[in-house]
This record gives C-alpha cells, sequence and structure tokens, in this order.
C-alpha cells in the first residue's frame, strides 16, 4: 500500500532535506516543500531533490492573489510537476481557475481555513461561521472552481467527504501519534487512524517525525498507526 503521509520537510538545507528522505522513504508517500524551502532555493533546489531522490513533491505555496498573479505564478512553477500546489480558498473561484488553467500536470490544491486558527480567531478575523461550516463552503467552491484536493483540518474531514466527490483528494494536517500528542502551533489536532476513518486521503506530518529521536522510527510508527 502507497503510504497516505506526506512529510513537511520544514528545514533550511539541501542536505538536511535530501537526509530526511533518505530515512524515511519507506514509510513516506510525498514530501511537502514550503514556503521557507522555495524562498531559500527556488524551483531549482525543488528540481534538485525531485532529481536526487525520485520523491513526489507537495509545494505548499499556498498561493493568494489576483487570478492574474497566480495564474503567472502557477506558470513559473507548472513544469516542476508536483503531485500537489496549494492556494488559498479564500482567494476565489477565479484565482483558483487561473491556478487550475496553468498547472494541467498538478493537482490543485485548496487551503481552507488553517489549523492554527481557532473560533476566536475567525471571529477576530471577520470570517463568519465556525471553522467547520467555512471550510466546507471553502470546499465546495474551490471544488468547482477546478481544485482536485482540498486541505482541511481532521475536525472538517467528514463534513467535507460528504460535499465534495470521492475523486477529490483530502489532505490534513494537525495531525498527532496517539500518544505522547502535543498541538504545538495547531489548535484543531487528530491521531493518524481517525483521521483516516473519518475519510482524509493524506496526512501532512512534521515535527512528530522529524523532531524524533529516532526519525526512521517515528515515521514507521506513524505510517503503521495510519494504515493500522
Amino acid at each position: 500500500m502507497k503510504s497516505p503521509i506526506i512529510l513537511a520537510v520544514d528545514v533550511n538545507e539541501l542536505d538536511a532535506a535530501r537526509k530526511l528522505i533518505e530515512l524515511t522513504h519507506e514509510f513516506i508517500g510525498v514530501y511537502k516543500l514550503g514556503l521557507e524551502f522555495f524562498l531559500k532555493f527556488g524551483r531549482d533546489g525543488v528540481a534538485r531533490i525531485q532529481s536526487e531522490t525520485g520523491c513526489e513533491i507537495f509545494l505548499d505555496l499556498k498561493l493568494h492573489d489576483i487570478p492574474n498573479t497566480v495564474g503567472a505564478a502557477t506558470a513559473q512553477v507548472s513544469n516542476l510537476k508536483p503531485k500537489f500546489l496549494t492556494v488559498h480558498a479564500s482567494g476565489g473561484s477565479a484565482m483558483i481557475k487561473a491556478a487550475v488553467d496553468n498547472a494541467p500536470n498538478t493537482e490543485v490544491t485548496a487551503v481552507t481555513i488553517l489549523t492554527s486558527l481557532s473560533q476566536d480567531d475567525m471571529n477576530q478575523i471577520g470570517f463568519e461561521g465556525t471553522p467547520q461550516s467555512r471550510a466546507v463552503a471553502l470546499a465546495k467552491l474551490a471544488v468547482n472552481a477546478g481544485a482536485k484536493a482540498i486541505v482541511c483540518s481532521p475536525l472538517e474531514i467528514e463534513g467535507i467527504r460528504n460535499a465534495v466527490a470521492d475523486s477529490i483528494s483530502i489532505i490534513t494536517p494537525g495531525i498527532r501519534p496517539r500518544e505522547n500528542s502535543i498541538s504545538d502551533d495547531q489548535k484543531r489536532v487528530m491521531d493518524p487512524k481517525s483521521a483516516m476513518n473519518a475519510g482524509a486521503n493524506y496526512l501532512v506530518i512534521g515535527r512528530p517525525i522529524t523532531g524524533a529521536a529516532d526519525i526512521r522510527t517515528a515515521a514507521k510508527k506513524l505510517y503503521e498507526e495510519a494504515i493500522g
């Protein structure tokens, strides 16, 4: 079985990224390279990781701007053919469609409500409703605009799965081991198996693996929790 785990490679050195992939490739399906990595190493850094490791990439840039700008930005990375490329669903239908049109070989992935946001945070920002209701509404908007995957917290998985087609991938961060779990800066979290049972296709996991004393063993344990 292909692993449903996406490892967040939140490092700022190419050697460190390669080492994480080397240690965990047996138990990881996709590797997430985020904004910090991209701003330091750019497209060339992503291409090097791809060519040197052969891994699939989740390019987590969370694009959010006017449609023309997002479309042009997407075009700049489309030839890398990442498996996933993130945009903010709150950017609207035209913006999401611009990304989709410029990345035909990538699953444009719409981020709904960040896992770091609580209900109080949403109230302060001015978002109406609960994280759950807002995430479902954004997911439906994004899918209608052509997005092929959705990012949401574990607590919104079930509602979104019921609202979108089975062909849409649901990707959830905020995953923590059943034992010795801490939430860090993420407010809405869940263990791997519960998230899979709720309808997730992929689980984004970072610090529980990358911060472990034995990285390979931590990756193996979380993989077994997810598929067990």
